[in-house]
């Protein structure tokens, strides 16, 4: 295994455990609880040896109750601490619903600005790897909808390792969706890379003809729509939202007023899904820069597929994206 601080090649998952062993080594009010984190070293390995190098202070494994420890990730953050909380799937953080959006997004607000709550919640979303309907949603759109929580959705390596640090410090309640397709990603970290700045979207790939309007899981098959479409003699642009909440409006706008056309791809379900809320913004505020109406790819409106064709049909992929290109291009 490479370490990401060398240079070397690295994966998703080794940048996501150097951000948190970063984390831990330079604040001592940083510490990681949740199911498995410490001996099993984390559902899907991110944790993997940070129990042996920070000890069972730092890294709590916790009984299997979501509103009980992110529920105690509130309260040690009202108490001055720097909690990172670990939920094993976007799917079970339903359980901790009413923690997150009625205590940890509300309690500034209803505290007239007394008490902040610095908590950082972690969890893996999306699908694609047959682990059935309860187990592979893409929720992270309706987080997004609220207020007092900012939403980060990390689609690189540098993104992986270098979104954590920011959200630590942020005073608010920062949740990091992680897409389980993008763990064995693999690549070139260097060690000079900054930390992420957690309000921008990046424009990945530059082009003239399209906006193609991705996140997380997604990106991969945006960018890899772009190479297909270059082949056609068709410019894409792919821009990687990064931030769910709060949306960079400026870089969405700024890339749709060069090409004029938008593709949005989105794993959530079509209906009242973000790549709606980016589509009416898109018509808010660039509408007369647009030479076609947008599309969404989005996933079937069905719970997801445990069977594999089933679940590549229910998901967005490559060839969606290039027939939506095709369909604004005209």
């Amino acid at each position: 295994m490479s370490d990401p601080g060398n240079g070397t090649k690295t994966t998703y998952r080794e940048a996501l455990r150097e951000a948190l062993r970063q984390a831990l080594r330079e604040d001592d009010r940083v510490f990681l609880m949740g199911e498995d984190v410490g001996r099993y070293g984390g559902c899907f390995g991110v944790s993997l040896g940070l129990l042996e190098e920070f000890g069972p202070e730092r890294v709590r494994d916790t009984p299997l109750s979501e509103s009980a420890f992110v529920g105690a990730g509130i309260g040690a953050a009202l108490a001055g601490m720097r909690p990172i909380v670990e939920i094993m799937t976007v799917n079970f953080s339903l359980l901790a619903l009413d923690q997150i959006l009625n205590t940890a997004a509300a309690m500034l607000h209803m505290s007239g600005g007394q008490f902040s709550v610095p908590l950082v919640i972690r969890m893996t979303t999306g699908a694609g790897r047959q682990l059935g309907a309860q187990h592979s949603h893409s929720l992270e759109g309706w987080y997004a909808h609220i207020p007092g929580i900012r939403v980060l959705a990390p689609a690189t390596l540098e993104d992986a390792r270098g979104m954590l640090a920011p959200a630590v410090a942020d005073p608010d309640p920062v949740l990091i969706f992680e897409h389980g397709s993008l763990y064995n990603a693999s690549g070139e970290l260097h060690p000079a890379s900054a930390p992420t700045g957690l309000d921008v979207a990046a424009v990945r790939r530059g082009g003239d003809d399209l906006s193609v309007i991705a996140y997380g899981g997604s990106l991969p098959k945006a960018l890899a729509a772009a190479d297909e479409l270059a082949g056609e003699g068709i410019s894409a642009e792919v821009v990687d939202l990064r931030t769910l909440r709060p949306l960079d409006d400026a870089t969405l706008s700024g890339s749709v007023t060069r090409t004029h056309r938008a593709v949005v791809v989105d794993e959530g379900w079509r209906t009242g899904s973000l790549a709606a809320e980016i589509s009416a913004r898109l018509t808010e505020q660039v509408f007369y820069e647009l030479d076609a109406p947008v599309e969404r790819v989005c996933s079937a409106e069905v719970p997801m597929p445990y069977a594999r064709r089933l679940e590549e049909a229910a998901l967005p992929q490559v060839g969606d994206i290039v027939a939506a290109a095709h369909r604004v291009v005209g």
